[in-house]
């Protein structure tokens, strides 16, 4: 990595690149959401990954999940619910294949159980960060204006440095996707998964 970011202090975190996402046997394509942009990532990221993990970097993933409840049903918000109905008992179930990263991007250092946009609510992110001497992100996943913005914001309020990769993010729409990135500017830096790699190699 770079000087700013020197690869010790930094890890990849990958937001939310799960099978229930993504494949095409996921929750996600079986209610009909499949989008091109988004399931080419992990082809995009496993490469950076495997750059930064032999510059002595970490890789995390943060996973969604829908904790069971009463009668093993999944705790869904109401406002994720409305968007989102064909959501069922098992979808993104703790230890389940669908909860899972897509295996492209395996192995990786830890994964972050999350139940919301951000992956420092009511995680475990921040205090892993804090023990093991991480002061920088890399992050990429989905959706752009969602998880990834979420927690690129809470990350800069923790002063944590952050880098959002433009072609490592995805959105339902192009115009979702570089609008949230404009938004994140003053907060983060935006790169290319190629510049990344490029520091990588020094």
């Amino acid at each position: 990595m770079s000087g700013d970011f020197p690869a010790h202090q930094t890890a990849l975190l990958l937001v939310d690149l799960q099978n229930d996402f993504i494949h095409p046997d996921g929750a996600y394509a079986r209610g009909g959401l499949r989008n091109a942009e988004i399931a080419a990532l992990p082809a995009r990221l496993a490469p950076l990954a495997h750059h930064m993990r032999a510059q002595g970097s970490m890789i995390l993933a943060t996973l969604f999940t829908l904790p069971p409840g009463r009668d093993g049903e999944p705790i869904i918000s109401p406002h994720l619910k409305s968007l989102r109905p064909f959501l069922k008992k098992g979808d993104f179930a703790p230890g389940s294949w669908g909860q899972a990263i897509i295996e492209d991007l395996n192995p990786v250092d830890a994964a972050i159980e999350k139940i919301a946009y951000s992956a420092f609510y009511m995680t475990r992110l921040e205090w892993m960060l804090r023990k093991c001497g991480i002061t920088h992100l890399v992050v990429g996943g989905i959706v752009t204006n969602g998880g990834v913005a979420s927690t690129v914001r809470d990350a800069h309020v923790r002063d944590i440095e952050v880098i959002v990769l433009k072609d490592g993010c995805a959105a339902f729409t192009p115009s979702v996707h570089e609008a949230a990135l404009e938004g994140l500017k003053p907060v983060a830096k935006i790169a290319d998964i190629q510049s990344i790699m490029s520091e990588a190699r020094c």
